[in-house]
């Protein structure tokens, strides 16, 4: 099944694994050109139920209950990214010499032959911001895009429906590279890389190498982070076509073929004229929203994406200008009483949580929830001098106490033990007795939300509901 015209689908036996975000469109897609489409589904809930009745209705197969058989005569499975690459299902696939693909590789091989092309940002933390930024600079540079993938608009939709783009941005998980073998971006970037999603990779050297795929067959420009070492190597091990080039990025002076800070203003050393010699001034770090180093970071990975794709540099600043970051992204609250409250939820893991915390000098911690496995040591070594006072909320919670006793037996701990709908309100109260004026109170958690919260949305929104009661 390699080239994917329209005549290639019709009749084939196509299993796509997973009802949901990216399984409906798929075997939406697939039916519309003419394959025989089976989807498999572990669950078999009222949700999963409903989600079949309607695929059912377009003439689609639905089992499930079931998503580990191999359905008879499948010759491709399409699969929801989260699907562990050690599913029952993937193995009978591997004995029945069944290709596997996501729905990235899906929507790659059905890309028509004037496709744009793609700028791809993966990394453990950022990505979203990223992709967004770069949709905004690419929009200032009068160029029709979206931010597409892990994010707003399916892929799938972007890559089949009636829209005509010049060039998309686009966030890729790991899980997404892993069943991308095929993919080939213009330009991307790795931003950082730290522990994550271990479970379903099985080890970091696995989740390494998914992150990687996203540099093979790049281009023009392979953009990696000069402070995170890993990003570096991804790039030198990547098989990339002639003449694309490495460019870094970094929070100090740029040296040629790299883009970083100088004195307050982001700056160009890589797509510039003589680049031993000249520099292109692109934007102010005051343009950046918010002006948090790892946010600075961000900006400059998407502005070398964008330049890759020879975007101007007044495009750049007027891009980062117009940018508005999500909700729960180191998002000001308020102030009372001289203290600052911060909220980034969305710092689900220590690397995150890291970055946060590095972008204010005292700080009055509430932290907390599912640690998905991690360890806390090296967050709290790092960030000891910040800390003033910590609040822990949580399931896991005492797994940052006990950190917090082994490296910052100094700063004091408030435990709060209910995990009602107060619980917050607790927690933010116990916040503002610990902070003083010129502090900031920052919920950076280092943890999922799910043991108390629907999601991290839910418990940011709680957290700002909290802070406006404190204000009140």
């Amino acid at each position: 099944m390699g080239s994917a015209q329209v005549t290639d689908w019709q009749g084939k036996n196509v299993t796509v694994a997973g009802l949901g975000v990216s399984g409906i469109p798929a075997a939406r897609v697939l039916h519309g050109l003419g394959a025989r489409v089976t989807v498999v589904n572990d669950g078999d809930d009222e949700r999963a139920r409903a989600q079949a009745a309607e695929l059912e209705a377009l003439g689609i197969t639905v089992r499930l209950g079931d998503g580990a058989t191999l359905p008879d005569g499948t010759e491709l499975i399409v699969t929801a990214p989260g699907w562990k690459p050690d599913k029952p299902l993937f193995a009978a696939a591997r004995r029945a010499g069944v290709p596997v693909w996501g729905d990235v590789e899906l929507a790659w091989r059905l890309r028509g032959p004037d496709a744009p092309p793609w700028l791809a940002v993966t990394g453990t933390n950022g990505k979203t911001t990223t992709v967004q930024m770069l949709a905004s600079i690419l929009r200032a540079a009068g160029l029709r895009t979206a931010a597409v993938g892990n994010i707003g608009v399916s892929l799938l939709d972007a890559v089949t429906g009636e829209e005509t783009y010049d060039v998309l941005a686009v966030e890729l998980s790991s899980y997404q590279l892993h069943w991308a073998p095929s993919l080939r971006a213009h330009s991307a970037v790795v931003l950082n890389l730290a522990p994550d999603h271990l479970d379903w990779h099985g080890s970091m050297e696995a989740y390494a190498a998914d992150k990687g795929r996203i540099y093979e067959g790049n281009r023009v420009a392979c953009v990696y982070n000069i402070a995170d070492r890993a990003t570096e190597d991804l790039v030198r091990e990547a098989d990339v076509e002639e003449g694309c080039r490495a460019v870094g990025f970094t929070l100090g002076t740029p040296a040629p073929s790299q883009l970083g800070v100088v004195d307050g203003i982001l700056v160009d050393r890589a797509f510039v004229e003589n680049r031993q010699k000249n520099a292109q001034e692109l934007a102010e770090v005051a343009d950046v929203n918010p002006p948090a180093p790892h946010n600075v970071a961000n900006a400059l990975a998407a502005a070398a994406l964008a330049r890759a794709f020879g975007v101007p540099a007044r495009a750049v600043r007027d891009g980062l200008r117009a940018f508005r970051p999500d909700a729960h992204r180191i998002a000001h609250v308020a102030d009372v009483d001289a203290v600052a409250y911060v909220d980034d939820s969305k710092a689900t893991n220590t690397h995150a949580a890291q970055a946060s915390l590095a972008a204010y000098d005292s700080i009055v911690w509430i932290a907390g929830g599912l640690a998905k496995g991690a360890t806390f040591d090296d967050l709290v070594t790092r960030s000891a001098k910040r800390l003033r006072g910590a609040v822990l909320i949580g399931r896991d919670r005492a797994l940052i106490r006990e950190a917090l006793a082994r490296h910052a037996p100094e700063v004091p701990v408030v435990d709060v033990e209910r995990t009602d709908t107060g619980a917050m309100l607790q927690a933010v109260q116990e916040a503002q007795r610990l902070a003083g004026p010129g502090d900031t109170v920052l919920l950076a958690p280092a943890c999922a939300s799910m043991d108390m919260f629907v999601n991290y949305n839910r418990r940011g929104e709680a957290f700002a509901e909290a802070v406006r009661e404190l204000g009140a």
